[in-house]
């Protein structure tokens, strides 16, 4: 636990802390207190969500609001010692924000976190805890309110947790958005001796990371929604399908899973009642079918991982035929919410249909990588340049892939597009998990459908014909057009191709899988005509389709091109002009990188 009278310094140890060298930072933090034989708490929390800041560490002294840093190495620390720590002077220039402390005064030159360019548009709800506190003590967690909702809902009958739920509105964050508060009395009403409750920790998506964030910064949040959803359909035992790749996920859930145990929140009688509930943890082998819950309900009972003909569904033949719930990550980590702060402070949050929050990853060419949580409604635009700082090096923003390979890639002129469940499906998105991808002008748009389209052919787990044919021949359709191979006639059959796909596939997979190429299509044809008719890559991505020349007047014969192409297609005395041969260049791009005058160029 935190000592309120000793300095602390925090690190910011989530998966991208790690990998931005957290570890080092914190022995160096470790090496510089001992050897100066001061007196402060060292510890260490998730990501707070400014990933494009990692490492982030936290500075806090005695009745002084604490400091949050950004882009912090080993070789700072030694500053943030002598200054902040010993001399009690915060480092301004490498300071983030500041949080507020109760009758401290704050530091007039750093903002308070609520007012910093990153999150003045935010409303952390669901993700208030990540980044905040150790995740791996349960203590830290009880004194921020947790578990308090499920004392609450022990003291009502099953009955009136699902209808508070329903009134609630809230609709499954991990991809359709179907209620879940009917889809917890479906399974509350199916028949059936044993049900199971399982939360679908299994994020494949390109892009995506807001479940690992949560289960890494607040796995205790899951676990309690999870527990209140046992408790309402009548369920004892529960597991969390999480995938291999996670292994820090997967130690703070085991950590937290013991700890819950010791403190009376799992295993027989909870809290004293007649309500008994276990938890499992599955590891998945990172089928990104996996995550449709079928084929993640096969997984778990040890069968290869392919999806379920559906009806029946889970809810009345799931899990070992029995009736099963499954929900993802965040929606298990908004119930705990609900019942914490009330149903009605939930509702006043969002649109009317679309209530509470949603927490998005930020990766692409946006200027600040990280995860962000918003009301439902807000638009694109807030969260892109608002939030995210907009597009990187100054380029001009083209389009945002939002949903993974499941979603669609909108164009600039919906940059004002409300984000919720129904208006994006009206523009051919979806929401999915949460994944937003921001390309800019560089960025060829077939090339986009096309690999989104590899990535779910490759995943496609062969079962079904409309999946398993449809992916392969609209993928070998894409390269064709990619490598000046195309055809008019091509637009026509991925659209046909597609409308099959998405009306007779088996799963989700199948079904969504086009939509990558019908939104690009829809908002981008002039891209795939430019490709077929022109054979031309207007964004100068598909090398295929580019040339390259070498502009007479830069070229000063330095002679560098010639000793590195591969193919020997360059040629041209020293000091002279030199030219590149069309009919031998194979498009490597080696004379750009060696080029030191920019005298070699794509067209």
């Amino acid at each position: 636990m935190k000592d309120p009278i000793k300095p602390r310094i925090t690190i910011g140890m989530g998966t991208c802390g790690i990998a931005a060298g957290a570890e080092k930072v914190k022995e160096a933090i470790e090496k510089e207190v001992l050897r100066r034989g001061l007196e402060l708490d060292i510890d260490f929390t998730s990501c707070i969500g400014m990933c494009y800041r990692e490492v982030n560490v936290e500075v806090a002294l005695p009745n002084h609001p604490a400091i949050m840093y950004g882009n912090i190495t080993p070789d700072k620390v030694e500053r943030i010692i002598d200054d902040h720590i010993i001399g009690g002077q915060p480092i301004i220039e490498w300071a983030e924000f500041q949080f507020q402390v109760d009758q401290v005064s704050t530091i007039h030159e750093i903002p308070l976190m609520e007012e910093s360019k990153f999150y003045i548009n935010q409303s952390r709800e669901v993700t208030a805890r990540c980044g905040r506190m150790n995740p791996e003590l349960i203590e830290e967690y009880l004194l921020t309110g947790g578990y308090k909702g499920l004392k609450r809902v022990l003291q009502m009958n099953p009955d009136e947790v699902i209808e508070q739920v329903k009134k609630s509105g809230l609709r499954g964050r991990g991809g359709g958005g179907f209620p879940t508060g009917l889809k917890w009395q479906f399974t509350k009403d199916a028949k059936g001796e044993q049900k199971y409750i399982v939360c679908n920790a299994d994020e494949g998506d390109p892009g995506a990371f807001m479940d690992r964030s949560i289960l890494e910064g607040d796995p205790h949040a899951v676990i309690e929604g999870m527990i209140i959803a046992g408790y309402a359909i009548g369920a004892n035992e529960g597991y969390i399908y999480v995938r291999a790749e996670y292994p820090l996920a997967i130690k703070r859930l085991k950590t937290a899973l013991s700890n819950a145990e010791q403190h009376g929140f799992l295993g027989g009688h909870l809290l004293n009642t007649s309500f008994d509930f276990q938890i499992h943890i599955k590891m998945g082998a990172g089928a990104f079918v996996c995550g449709e819950e079928t084929a993640l309900l096969n997984s778990i009972e040890g069968k290869r991982g392919m999806p379920r003909l559906r009806p029946p569904f889970p809810a009345v033949n799931g899990l070992w035929l029995s009736p099963t719930n499954n929900n993802n990550v965040e929606t298990y980590a908004n119930v705990a919410l609900i019942f914490r702060k009330g149903v009605d402070w939930y509702t006043s949050i969002g649109t009317e249909n679309s209530k509470g929050t949603k927490v998005f990853s930020l990766t692409g060419k946006i200027a600040r990588t990280g995860l962000a949580e918003v009301p439902m409604g807000t638009t694109l635009r807030q969260i892109i340049f608002d939030i995210g700082g907009g597009v990187q090096n100054n380029k001009r923003f083209k389009a945002v892939q939002i949903g993974g390979p499941s979603g669609g890639c909108l164009p600039e002129k919906q940059l004002d597009l409300p984000v919720d469940y129904d208006s994006l499906i009206e523009v051919g998105a979806m929401m999915g998990s949460g994944g937003l991808v921001v390309m800019d002008e560089t960025t060829c748009m077939v090339d986009v459908a096309r690999y989104f389209l590899t990535f779910t052919q490759s995943e496609s787990c062969g079962k079904c014909t409309p999946c398993r044919e449809g992916t392969t021949r609209m993928l070998e359709i894409l390269t064709r057009i990619t490598t000046g191979e195309g055809k008019i006639e091509d637009l026509y059959t991925l659209e046909k191709l597609a409308k099959v796909m998405k009306t007779t596939s088996l799963c989700g997979l199948g079904q969504t899988a086009p939509n990558p190429v019908l939104s690009t299509l829809r908002y981008f044809r002039d891209e795939y005509i430019a490709h077929i008719e022109q054979k031309r890559c207007p964004a100068g991505v598909c090398m295929s389709l580019l040339t390259y020349q070498i502009d007479q007047e830069k070229c000063i014969g330095c002679t560098a091109c010639v000793r590195n192409c591969p193919v020997h297609a360059i040629s041209g005395s020293v000091k002279k002009p030199h030219i590149i041969d069309p009919n031998v260049c194979i498009q490597c791009g080696v004379c750009i990188e060696t080029c030191k005058f920019d005298a070699v160029i794509r067209v």
